[in-house]
């Protein structure tokens, strides 16, 4: 359909032009009416005087789907400057039946259950759909980032044979008759592609059986994943990961500057250097006992807040997590065994990326698996590469929607989330 989007119209003022939308907005007055039409690019007001053109107007519900003909007339009151006037309006279908909540208020009052079980219906309203506006500019600028360092974009199977992540639950299923599991990661299949690329990354699904029920899980997510060879350690993969993040926040805020500029969010900036304490330091200052094994969520908040008072920063390393929480297949601290090069950023008070250095020797991974009582056997395709020849190599993931939902201030993580899918719900 040639079309004009709302965006474009103050280039085409005094001619005419044809738009299409949806209805978001009727007012009817006594001596005119204003017709709201909503498209991908925002919003333009249609003056409506001629009675016959009312009296179909007045048949055309809210989200009814229209096509407009109309001339550009400059207006500084309206939207962008101008409006449409002299119209013509042709339904593009039937009269739309309207959804259980007002789109065209400035926020959503419904609830948030009701607004995922409508979901199709809720993502219209400019605060959801600005949200993963801003999701798709942050996986832009992730692939960009990471492009421009000579990272390859791979893509993995997200069907494997056994689990990756050694104690998690996973959600099995029925291969042609064998036992199968959706991958809880990519990690695997990104350390193998090393001794391919030396650098890769990937964009895509996660999947975690973990009964968790709060604001800040899914059991499905985007993990935005990387993994590069030839490190000295950790260090080397937090610098890439800060690299990364500036430029996903540099695309975000140049794709998605209207969406931001909605939700009323400025995107942060990423320090040069940022801030990195280590785990036992962040015990201390999270005012934690010295042998708490994990740092819970009020910890990361207290944390979040120090880095913001001390550095002026939204983002916080912490090093060193103890290996008994770390998986298998990370590289301990040589000076302290008991420690892992292995790190955790926080942002704004939140986990948002685990990442490390990995083992890259195939005795240290038996090793690895013995210590723990594992069998070797359910990891053999994985180990097998590392017999023949694997740098020392480091990665990182960081959750799409954890990191969308802390960027834009959302309570919960399913705000950011088109069709989540957690512990309770499987449709829409």
């Amino acid at each position: 359909m040639q079309r004009i989007l709302s965006d474009h119209l103050p280039t085409h003022v005094g001619h005419t032009v044809r738009i299409a939308g949806w209805v978001h907005r009727r007012r009817l007055l006594k001596s005119v009416a204003f017709l709201i039409i909503r498209d991908a690019a925002g919003l333009a007001q249609v003056v409506v005087t001629d009675p016959a053109v009312r009296a179909e107007l007045e048949k055309l519900p809210e989200e009814t789907v229209v096509e407009v003909t109309a001339t550009v007339t400059a207006n500084g009151t309206a939207p962008a400057g101008v409006e449409l006037t002299d119209p013509t309006v042709r339904p593009l279908g039937p009269p739309a039946v309207p959804p259980p909540f007002d789109l065209y208020r400035p926020a959503l009052t419904a609830s948030l259950p009701t607004q995922l079980d409508n979901a199709p219906t809720a993502l219209r309203h400019p605060s959801r759909s600005a949200a993963l506006r801003v999701s798709a500019a942050a996986v832009a600028g992730f692939r960009a980032a990471l492009d421009a360092r000579d990272f390859v974009e791979v893509h993995t199977p997200k069907v494997v044979s056994s689990s990756t992540e050694s104690g998690a639950n996973v959600f099995a299923l029925d291969w042609f008759g064998r036992p199968a599991y959706l991958a809880q990661s990519p990690q695997f299949y990104k350390q193998l592609m090393v001794g391919v690329f030396e650098r890769v990354y990937e964009v895509g699904p996660v999947f975690r059986a973990e009964p968790h029920d709060t604001v800040r899980h899914l059991a499905q997510y985007t993990s935005l994943d990387a993994e590069l060879g030839f490190v000295a350690d950790h260090s080397d993969v937090m610098r890439v990961l800060r690299d990364t993040l500036e430029g996903m926040l540099g695309v975000v805020g140049e794709r998605a500057a209207g969406a931001l500029a909605t939700l009323g969010v400025t995107a942060p900036q990423v320090p040069a250097e940022i801030p990195a304490v280590h785990f036992t330091e962040a015990l201390t200052l999270a005012g934690a006992p010295a042998d708490e094994p994990d740092l819970a969520p009020a910890h990361e908040r207290t944390l979040g807040e120090w880095a913001l008072r001390e550095h002026g920063s939204d983002f916080l390393f912490v090093t060193g997590y103890p290996m008994a929480k770390r998986p298998f297949y990370t590289h301990p601290d040589p000076a302290r065994p008991a420690y892992s090069n292995g790190f955790d950023l926080l942002f704004r008070g939140v986990e948002l990326v685990t990442g490390g250095q990995r083992l890259h020797r195939h005795g240290d991974y038996l090793a690895a698996l013995a210590a723990r009582g594992e069998p070797v056997e359910p990891y053999a395709g994985y180990l097998d590469a590392f017999r023949h020849g694997m740098p020392p190599h480091g990665g990182f993931a960081i959750g799409l929607e954890r990191f969308v939902a802390r960027l834009v201030g959302a309570a919960n993580v399913r705000e950011v989330t088109a069709f989540p899918r957690d512990l309770h719900r499987l449709t829409p």
